[in-house]
């Protein structure tokens, strides 16, 4: 599969922060879900996506083309939304509309009208009595109206409720349908993510820890109580997470592709019962660590 996205060995120090060394890749045509922590350096990432900041080392490619030598064919097929957007200044939703229009021969003047009707926006209104989920919603109208080949969405459901949550991500699901398109979220809404990416990736302190197919990633993790016999032997064991140890009874998220669950019961767990985990379930016990 080809990559919208290819990150290898970036690096970046904000003392006493470091981005990486970092590696992802977003697929071409998948919907990706970019999690962790707050200050795990998922918005960082993306300023060095749009070279917002001088990379230390390593290289970031978008379709194959260099992020900065390349810079304007790829600002060419990057789409940007985030709550920090702000199209107050053009005071009408028209005339905002119709400046961002300027800059791009592919814009789809059907389908912004098809957006502003599903997300419930006319274009007279005034920007500044928008509502600020209504403004996210505007700032998506603005990125998906010219057909971007990625877009980049920098916690885009804040302040949104579900039916306007499920309304975007209908969008954006439609956007990619055709495989050519690819969309990269770094969101909080971690329920949204699971539902609806079928790619994520996991960054906590500057590093991926995680990456791939959303259903194989949830898949191959359990939260796992047990009782331990030798349990010091466990807990010291790549793949197992300490959850909980309350008395006789230890809660551990286990990666299964590491540390099987017939593993645990050969190294001294007991009375062993497993059960499957959430995304959030997932960085939580994770992002904990």
């Amino acid at each position: 599969m080809s990559a919208a996205l290819e990150i290898r060995g970036l690096v970046k120090r904000f003392h006493p922060f470091m981005l990486g060394p970092l590696d992802m890749t977003v697929p071409q045509g998948a919907i990706y879900g970019l999690v962790g922590p707050n200050g795990s350096g998922k918005t960082t990432t993306i300023d060095m996506i749009f070279g917002m900041g001088a990379k230390e080392s390593g290289e970031i490619r978008v379709f194959g083309l260099d992020h900065l030598k390349d810079e304007v064919r790829v600002k060419q097929q990057v789409g940007y939304v985030s709550p920090d957007l702000n199209y107050a200044p053009w005071g009408r939703v028209r005339r905002a509309i119709q400046f961002v229009r300027g800059f791009y021969p592919t814009w789809d003047e059907s389908y912004c009208d098809h957006l502003l009707h599903t997300f419930g926006i006319r274009r007279d209104e005034s920007i500044t009595t928008l509502s600020f989920g209504a403004r996210i919603k505007l700032s998506i109208v603005l990125a998906l109206s010219w057909r971007p080949k990625l877009l980049i969405l920098d916690e885009p459901t804040v302040g949104l409720d579900a039916i306007s949550k499920r309304e975007v991500f209908s969008e954006l699901l439609h956007a990619v349908h055709d495989g050519d398109r690819s969309v990269l979220i770094s969101s909080h809404g971690l329920s949204d993510i699971e539902r609806f990416a079928d790619h994520i990736g996991m960054i906590k302190a500057g590093r991926m820890i995680l990456e791939g197919s959303t259903a194989e990633v949830i898949e191959r993790h359990r939260l796992v109580d047990f009782t331990p016999n030798r349990g010091h032997r466990i807990v010291e064991s790549p793949g197992v997470f300490v959850q909980e140890m309350t008395g006789n009874r230890w809660r551990v998220l286990v990666d299964t592709d590491r540390a099987p669950i017939e593993w645990l019961r050969q190294n001294g767990a007991d009375n062993i019962a497993e059960s499957r985990v959430t995304l959030e379930d997932l960085v939580v016990a994770l992002g904990r660590q």
